[in-house]
């Protein structure tokens, strides 16, 4: 019978813990590797245009269907997929991370034992934990994809293609110009909490009132807790995206997040914050 804990302090000697986490996780670790592939894969083919106009929108356009339309009539089609290169790599590899993390990490606040229920809460701090650690696999990814989807006409592009972008932001910073922006990645993963606290809730209560599969209430239930995870996160993202394209000069214009922050809320308000959502 499956047990109910707020709390995951009485639970047995960590090295037990691990052990008896890494037995159990491999098989489950495997499905979550294919799982992330292919929802990787899905995401960049479906939601990629959507992100390119998302990212391009903020400044250079009056709103989301202005960019579409502008972008369609200057560049084409092919457009809409502009950075797309290094999220097809990187966000397989990065859902992989996070649903193996995710799982990891829950059976570490589960002692081991996957029949044990965790509590919203603690479901949300496995969120947090996996946010934490995928936000090192992403910050690369999404600085090199951001920076080249802002690139609007070939007279002022800066770069030819994602090695050229990431050649050039190791010359001009080290190897730690790749992870520019972590700490704002890391800011807006911390969602996550969101994401997967509300996942527990909503599955809970779909279980209780519908006859739904369990692959159905699954589907449902992670649809609502992306959704509820975006109406939180969705400003931090702003705020990141704006650092992650900003020129990449010595003194750049914001140099913390607060100060980019206090910029977009001065110059649109609160509703700066959700532009182009």
């Amino acid at each position: 019978m499956s047990t109910q804990i707020a709390s995951p302090a009485a639970t047995p000697v960590a090295t037990t813990i691990v052990k008896n986490v890494d037995d159990k996780t491999n098989q489950k670790n495997f499905h979550g590797f294919i799982a992330g592939v292919t929802s990787g894969v899905t995401k960049l083919v479906v939601g990629h245009p959507f992100d390119t106009v998302k990212v391009s929108g903020s400044d250079r356009f009056r709103g989301p269907l202005h960019c579409l339309t502008e972008t369609l009539k200057k560049e084409g089609p092919r457009a809409l997929y502009k950075g797309a290169t290094p999220p097809l790599v990187g966000w397989a590899v990065m859902d992989s991370v996070m649903l193996g993390s995710l799982s990891y990490y829950r059976l570490l606040l589960q002692g081991g034992d996957p029949n044990v229920i965790l509590t919203p809460f603690w479901s949300g701090i496995a969120g947090i934990g996996a946010g934490v650690t995928v936000s090192f696999v992403a910050a690369p990814v999404e600085q090199i994809k951001a920076r080249l989807q802002i690139q609007y006409d070939a007279k002022s592009k800066l770069y030819s293609g994602p090695i050229d972008c990431a050649r050039q932001l190791v010359r001009n910073n080290g190897v730690t110009g790749l992870w520019k922006g972590l700490v704002a990645t890391l800011w807006f993963r911390s969602w996550f909490f969101m994401w997967w606290g509300s996942y527990e809730i909503y599955a809970k209560q779909m279980r209780k009132r519908t006859n739904m599969s369990e692959a159905a209430i699954n589907f449902w239930a992670g649809g609502l807790g992306a959704n509820t995870f975006w109406v939180f996160a969705f400003p931090c993202d702003v705020v990141k995206n704006k650092i992650m394209t900003q020129p990449d000069v010595k003194n750049p214009p914001f140099p913390t997040i607060v100060s980019c922050f206090k910029h977009v809320y001065r110059t649109d308000g609160f509703k700066g914050f959700y532009r182009d959502n």
